[in-house]
């Protein structure tokens, strides 16, 4: 007689790999929002570093941010949080700040965030 094995997954492997697959998708899902705010504020950033290079003062170039950001439902900075460096050939804008995001329970991603108008 010939004894043939079974193959596949056991009950028990069908359920850990299906909470690890939760699990990555909430960290995916919590993590989008994070992700689109920081690229709208890196375009924002870049638009205003050109309007600034065309003489914008800095107080207008922070109402302009702070009316964009509320156009692109931006709330982790504001336009009094921007270091603005006119000491070069083109204005350099750029914002430091940190986003945490819950997952479960107590535990947190925490974002530490640099978008900047420069081009890399």
């Amino acid at each position: 007689m010939n004894k043939h094995s079974q193959r596949g997954l056991t009950l028990l492997g069908v359920l850990v790999t299906g909470a690890l697959a939760a699990f990555v998708l909430v960290v995916v899902f919590r993590t989008v929002p994070v992700v689109t705010e920081y690229l709208a504020i890196k375009r924002i950033l870049v638009i205003l570093a050109d309007e600034a290079d065309k003489g914008v003062t800095l107080v207008e170039l922070r109402r302009s941010f702070d009316r964009r950001r509320q156009i692109d439902d931006v709330s982790s900075v504001d336009g009094a949080d921007l270091a603005i460096d006119r000491s070069g050939p083109r204005t350099v804008i750029d914002v430091e700040y940190t986003r945490k995001v819950p997952l479960v329970a107590n535990v947190s991603l925490s974002f530490d965030l640099h978008p900047s108008s420069e081009q890399h």
